[in-house]
């Protein structure tokens, strides 16, 4: 009977979860309901997953008299204008209606007013939009509660009662949900809510009812109930979950496909190890063995195949995931990671009892990713290839600001409200609702966007199980996440996007093109015995390398004195929030150093230290959960990975998840553990598991790296400019000029005879390039180039001018200020004086003979200015956003503090003050919600410090944004890293700029 039901994932429309909406039909007693969400399918996964959990003794008795039953259809609107619901009557209808809707998300048009008569359909039109005359045999017209009136009067002109039936909405199931879908929809029609109109939002009585009082409605029309009744029995979708859905041959057939990966992956382990070692073997054996089994090969295939595409194109790219922990990926060349050298546990990655899909992840240059993509749905077929969708969720902020607007507050009312919610939390009956509404609403899904990586390769074309979005790339996107892809058997190969592959790249070309070297960054043993990248490791100078330039990570690497491989591995991994929040790093950089001092630790329990002895007995990695739930708590492989992904996110909520929690402590107890150490044990679980790396992952990162470290270590100018031309590091582009000067590099502003569009080196120079300036247009820096490559450099100002005739007098003003002209060692004042003169002869001919580009340029009687090294100062910060001298110069005073970074050391436990230039600031909360800070300055001689900002200090004295700071404080040391214990801060003063 409930042909039109919608959840949440009817965005800005729906207010019921998907698992309310389960629940609304097993209290109304309803056997089986239509899912028809409004212009997408992202819901249907979930709610077979429920429905089919439901039906399994395994995993729940407690409701097994009662089954609900879904149909599949889509509601299609165009804005607010219902045209129509199509509703599938078996899978083939449902690909059908996919492949409609795809097309139009594609062609961006609106739906067409008549639905298009496709097989195996049903659809149902609004009332008084079609005659029913007209109707063909699979169109109906559907007759709302509301309109039975209007239907009673109707009735007499057609007899044709077959063609009309019970349309009954489900939206929402209370009065509170009808406030929340108002407030959704005057969100969404950026309006107020008292300028919402009826057309705009659902009724207020679109809630499920019994059937029996649905069926009263309708009493005077039993005929509308049975039609609906007729369409819903004869509507079937049938998808087993647990059936592998993914690509399945790629050379041939399965066994030319296995014959190809056997064959290479025993190429690569000769080539890798040269050995006959019979441990080598028996792990190369019982992976090939466990891959054949679980019927991954075909996985295996895609990723070899796209890494020789890659390599045959010079694309740079790096594999990590839990698939770096296996032997076989190593000897396919698909990762550069020794599972071997690093013990790494296989049945992280897979195993015999292992019902989810492998993972590989395969990072790419931004530059490079976009040709991945195409790779891909050229090689496998538009109709079989999607990248992943995921669903952005509304954010606490975000929804009180709109809230705010849709209530009507003025602006500084809404970010008083934002910026010190609690005060105001209380302030009056709006801002009452207004949070109350916020919680209803935070975390609700708002949108359909792409997944940072997924693409999914299936055997049956795509539309099988999903419609898909079209952003502005262009590619089709997935209306399900990457949980709903993993439900359905979907596995996920994430192609992910890296500025670090790039700066590696662009650093090599550097190196290439300055030096004329040619740079081997895939000498990864020698680069793990390389001085001068210990050096830098132990002392935590890791800025611009990839993964291990933060303060957090520089001190982190400090703490350990870090000089080798596995413990920048694992470096990697603790550095997660997990595992600094619950205790466990400090505790593992404790243990580290005792047993680096010949001394012994306590461990929690013996049979942990057994597991985790690596770890020093601390759980770092995700193998580690499986480790402790399997040996120590008697866990079946399967349910020791069920309990590893419980722990992100969505897992925690879902049945499957609890009854493992429960076994857990059951096992354990039972067997003989005392329940304080399995509390604390599940603590540690519960707190990192969900940011863990696995092992295999951290060492991939540990292995970019060390590329990265071996770059700053042994060319250190030219990686600077690759890191400052990919623009994705964890800092602001000045610093990283700042750290090239401080490598020894002489850094020059933008020059029109020098610089090109990105920056470059000269020797020890290097030139900003023209990116860099605000406000210039990419094709007037693109034309200066052009010109000059073309023409030869220029001369002087007028010929400039005369050779760039399209050019805006804006923009040679914003040349002149920026120093793109201090080559002519004419004054600024003198240039932009010049410039006005020049473009207000309106008789020059812009068009002359290419002759007179070289001609001296017109003598003009003006003062002899002189620039002013302040004033110069001034209009880098206002053009490139910082100065390329010394930032200090603009403090209105010389008073530097009584200390500088160098110092720290020799005054530990000594109360100090210190100027600071700031670099970055980390805020964070404790565990009582106080805010806390970290944060980063360079002093007047260019060097960094650190300082810590507990509560009383931060509040007192807060952070107020960019700018010099004068700080006081204690300098204290912790495992051999100096910061400054913050007392006081106060922001300085810059001196005034002069004004023309």
């Amino acid at each position: 009977m409930y042909l039109n039901c919608h959840t949440v994932f009817s965005f800005k429309y729906g207010t019921l979860t998907i698992k309310s909406l389960y629940e609304q039909a097993k209290r109304c007693g309803v056997k089986k309901i239509v899912l028809t969400e409004i212009n997408n399918v992202a819901s249907y996964i979930e709610m077979l997953r429920i429905c089919q959990s439901n039906k399994s003794p395994d995993l729940s008795t407690s409701i097994p008299d009662y089954c609900l039953e879904i149909a599949l259809g889509v509601e299609f609107r165009n804005e607010d204008e219902l045209c129509y619901i199509i509703i599938a009557r078996n899978n083939n209808g449902f690909e059908n209606i996919n492949r409609f809707l795809s097309f139009h998300n594609k062609q961006k048009t609106n739906f067409p007013p008549r639905a298009p008569q496709i097989d195996d359909i049903y659809i149902v039109y609004p009332f008084e939009k079609f005659e029913p005359t007209i109707l063909k045999k699979n169109e109906f017209i559907g007759i709302k509660p509301s309109e039975l009136n209007r239907y009673a009067l109707y009735k007499p002109k057609y007899p044709l009662t077959d063609k009309f039936l019970a349309l009954y909405p489900v939206t929402f199931s209370s009065k509170k949900d009808f406030n929340v879908h108002r407030l959704l929809r005057a969100m969404a029609k950026n309006t107020l809510l008292s300028k919402l109109t009826e057309s705009q939002q659902a009724r207020a009585d679109e809630i499920m009812v019994p059937a029996q009082k649905l069926e009263d409605l309708y009493n005077n029309f039993p005929e509308l109930i049975k039609n609906s009744n007729r369409i819903i029995d004869n509507c079937q979708i049938d998808f087993d979950l647990k059936e592998n859905k993914n690509k399945r041959n790629i050379i041939g057939n399965d066994k030319t496909d296995w014959e190809f990966l056997v064959s290479n992956a025993w190429k690569g382990f000769q080539s890798r190890y040269n050995s006959e070692d019979p441990i080598l073997l028996e792990r190369f054996n019982r992976e090939l063995s466990l891959i054949k089994q679980k019927n991954f090969y075909s996985y295996f295939l895609i990723a070899y195949k796209l890494i020789q595409f890659s390599d045959e194109r010079g694309y740079d790219h790096i594999a990590r995931g839990s698939g770096s922990n296996s032997l076989v990926a190593f000897c396919l060349g698909i990762t550069d990671v020794d599972p071997i050298e690093l013990d790494l546990y296989f049945e992280r990655f897979l195993n015999t009892e292992r019902t989810s899909p492998p993972d590989f992840d395969i990072d790419f240059s931004w530059e490079n990713r976009d040709e991945i993509y195409n790779y891909f749905f050229s090689t496998y077929g538009i109709d079989h290839v999607c990248l992943l969708g995921t669903h952005v969720t509304y954010q606490k902020r975000s929804v009180i600001r709109e809230l705010s607007k849709v209530f009507g507050l003025p602006k500084e009312e809404i970010d008083s409200l934002i910026e010190n919610p609690i005060q105001n939390k209380e302030m009056g009956d709006t801002a009452k609702l207004i949070f109350k509404y916020a919680e209803y609403i935070k975390d609700l899904p708002s949108n359909i966007s792409i997944h940072a990586g997924g693409v999914l390769i299936t055997e049956r074309p795509i539309y099988t199980y999903t419609a898909t979005e079209y952003p502005p790339k262009g590619l089709p996107v997935s209306h399900f996440d990457m949980i709903n892809a993993e439900d359905m058997g979907i596995h996920k190969f994430d192609i992910l996007s890296q500025r670090g592959l790039g700066h590696l790249k662009e650093a090599v070309n550097q190196i290439k093109r300055n030096q004329k070297i040619d740079v081997d960054i895939n000498r990864f043993q020698d680069f793990k015995k390389d001085k001068k990248i210990v050096e830098l490791l132990r002392n935590g100078r890791t800025m611009g390398c990839f993964y291990v330039e933060s303060p957090s990570m520089r001190m982190l690497l400090g703490k350990l004195s870090c000089e080798d491989y596995l413990t920048l591995v694992a470096a990697s991994s603790i550095i997660r929030p997990g595992v600094a929040q619950s205790g466990m790093m400090r505790i593992f950089i404790e243990r580290f150093h005792q047993v680096k001092a010949g001394k012994k630790y306590e461990a929690i329990h013996p049979d942990i230290d057994l597991l985790l002895k690596d770890t020093y007995g601390v759980m770092v990695y995700q193998e580690d959960v499986i480790k402790v739930a399997h040996y120590f708590a008697g866990m079946t492989l399967a349910q020791s990975d069920v309990l590893r992904r419980g722990m992100s996110g969505k897992y925690r909520s879902r049945e499957e998840f609890q009854l493992i929690k429960n076994q857990f402590f059951n096992n354990c107890m039972a067997k003989g553990y005392e329940k304080s150490l399995v509390d604390r044990i599940w603590f540690e679980i519960e707190s990192f598991a969900g940011y863990s790396f696995a092992k295999g992952h951290s060492a991939s990162y540990a292995l970019e790296s060390y590329q990265s470290l071996f770059l700053k270590a042994h060319y250190p100018l030219e990686f600077m400019v690759g890191v400052i031309n990919n623009f994705g590091g964890f800092y602001k582009t000045e610093f990283y000029f700042h750290e090239a000067k401080m490598a020894g590099a002489t850094i020059l502003p933008p020059c029109v005879n020098q610089s090109q569009y990105l920056t470059t080196i000269v020797g020890k120079n290097i030139f900003m390039g023209f990116v860099h300036i605000k406000h210039l247009e990419q094709k007037i820096a693109k034309s200066i180039v052009k010109e000059r490559d073309k023409r030869g450099k220029f001369t002087n100002l007028e010929n400039f001018l005369r050779r760039l005739p399209n050019i805006k007098i804006e923009q040679i003003r914003i040349l002149i200020k920026v120093g793109a002209f201090d080559f002519t060692k004419i004054s600024k004042k003198n240039l932009l004086w010049f410039s006005l003169l020049f473009f207000s002869k309106a008789k020059i001919n812009l068009s002359s003979n290419i002759g007179l580009f070289d001609a001296e340029p017109v003598e003009t009687k003006l003062p002899n200015f002189v620039n002013d090294p302040l004033e110069d100062a001034f209009d880098q910060l206002e053009l490139l956003g910082f100065t390329v001298g010394n930032p200090f110069q603009l403090l209105n005073t010389n008073d530097y503090g009584d200390s500088t970074s160098l110092v720290l050391k020799e005054k530990l436990n000594r109360n100090i003050r210190i100027v600071g230039y700031m670099v970055t600031i980390k805020y964070l909360k404790t565990k009582h919600k106080q805010p806390m800070h970290f944060g980063t300055f360079n002093d007047w001689q260019g060097h960094v410090f650190d300082t810590i900002h507990f509560p009383n200090s931060a509040k007192k004295f807060p952070f107020r944004g960019w700018g010099f700071y004068e700080i006081f404080g204690k300098v204290v040391e912790d495992f051999g890293v100096y910061m400054i214990d913050v007392s006081k801060m106060v922001k300085l003063p810059l001196k005034q700029k002069k004004l023309l």
